[in-house]
């Protein structure tokens, strides 16, 4: 069967590449993406599980579905990602509009689920974890990628660490790396077709052991002809070795940027989460990644509202963003996670105070991406442009190496391009700036 294919995504970097990567895989079979859910013949929810919330959506929004299947009975349901792997057979027993459920390990056999005869009986559901992802290795076509001139790349899938708090290592398996030569290979072929800006993705891309450390995975990476900019995300503090750092110090195509989770600046809290370092660990990270790169910009995952954390311990959390000066966070309340140690704890701070807290922290965060963003009037930074601005016709915008955005006033034929842009205004959530004139 081929026809039209529509998939709704929800939750991190690595479901939106791995949608991408399954519109470019079905495209190879005959269908077609298309935005409007009443022409779809195959509609695919690629769900996440990490919080509660994204958990409840998908599930909210696959209940809907019930009533589109019935006016259109040979419209196929599949739901893929974290809550496939999690419920598993579960789903359609609960919702038998539901054909196919595929883990985190069995994207690679979508097409196989979706040209079933439609006299099959029972749904396709494959949740099973694998030695190998098969899935990692798909490179997405062109037409499918985020932008012509950059993109992202798994380079490993899985968690070892077993945080308290955290449902991935249930839901997307142990840590399995990429082949160091396999990774090279999909980089150059990016770079072949003109891509500018690699993001190297992983549940813990520092702990990556495919024949290579990942500092030298990244020197590699480094010496492709075509590349101008590296990424890469999520890193573990407890990884972050001094070899590591020192790339930032070596590889000039490294971004000044690092994404570090920290999720508490209390000691006690990080203890019962089960992170495995210290504030003081943490913070010695921060001045030896700006020793490295002094213009080193850095963001964070936070949670609050962990059970026991008192205020004093979220008053170390407010602390720790004071001392290092975040540009970026991504906040949460608590929320248990079936199955993670921290569901087995008396979840004992009250809803209205994690509320509150969230509040609190996220209104000081606000503050301090502002005043980073007023220390950046009148410098001059590299700006990669990625396309016209979502707010003004006559701009365009683009991420700084530090992945702040900046508009400036410019033309189309920008985008792609890396230009010297002189920061003119600080806003809230971007910068805005003016080209210098023949810099390129």
């Amino acid at each position: 069967m081929r026809g039209y294919v529509k998939i709704f995504t929800y939750g991190c970097q690595m479901n939106d590449l791995d949608t991408r990567k399954m519109y470019s895989d079905l495209a190879r079979s005959g269908w077609c993406p298309t935005e409007d859910l009443h022409q779809a013949d195959l509609v695919i929810l690629n769900t996440c599980t990490v919080r509660q919330k994204a958990h409840e959506k998908a599930l909210s929004n696959l209940g809907r579905l019930r009533r589109y299947k019935r006016c259109k009975p040979h419209l196929i349901i599949a739901v893929t990602g974290c809550v496939a792997q999690e419920l598993g057979a579960e789903l359609p027993a609960r919702m038998p509009h539901v054909d196919i459920v595929l883990g985190t390990h069995q994207l690679h056999r979508l097409r196989e689920a979706v040209a079933r005869p439609a006299s099959h009986s029972g749904p396709f559901i494959d949740t099973r974890y694998g030695v190998e992802i098969p899935s990692l290795e798909t490179v997405p076509e062109p037409e499918f990628m985020d932008a012509p001139h950059r993109c992202a790349l798994t380079i490993m899938q899985g968690c070892n660490n077993y945080c308290a708090y955290c449902i991935v290592p249930f839901v997307r398996g142990p840590e399995i790396s990429r082949d160091w030569r396999s990774i090279l290979s999909e980089a150059r072929t990016y770079a072949a077709r003109g891509v500018k800006e690699i993001l190297l993705l992983g549940q813990n891309v520092n702990s990556y052991a495919g024949g290579l450390s990942f500092p030298e995975l990244l020197h590699q990476l480094h010496a492709i002809e075509g590349l101008e900019r590296i990424r890469f995300t999520t890193s573990h503090p407890k990884d972050m070795s001094a070899e590591l750092i020192a790339c930032f110090a070596a590889l000039p195509k490294l971004c000044s940027h690092v994404h570090l989770p920290f999720q508490s600046g209390s000691d006690s809290v990080l203890k019962s989460m089960q992170r495995g370092y210290t504030r003081a660990h943490y913070l010695g990270l921060i001045e030896a990644l700006r020793g490295a790169r002094p213009d080193m910009a850095f963001s964070a995952d936070v949670i609050v509202g962990f059970p026991g954390e008192r205020d004093t311990d979220f008053t170390q959390t407010l602390m720790l963003l004071r001392e290092v000066g975040f540009d970026g966070l991504y906040s949460f309340r608590y929320s248990p996670r079936p199955g993670t140690a921290a569901a087995r704890l008396i979840d004992d701070v009250p809803l209205e105070m994690k509320a509150h807290r969230l509040s609190e922290l996220q209104a000081l965060q606000r503050q301090i991406t502002l005043e980073n963003h007023l220390a950046q009037v009148g410098r001059t930074c590299r700006v990669l442009v990625d396309g016209l601005s979502s707010r003004h016709a006559d701009q365009v915008c683009g991420r700084t190496s530090g992945n702040t955005i900046v508009n400036f006033p410019g033309k189309v034929s920008l985008v792609g391009t890396s230009v010297e842009v002189r920061i003119t205004r600080a806003n809230p959530n971007s910068l805005t700036g003016k080209q210098l004139e023949g810099r390129h």
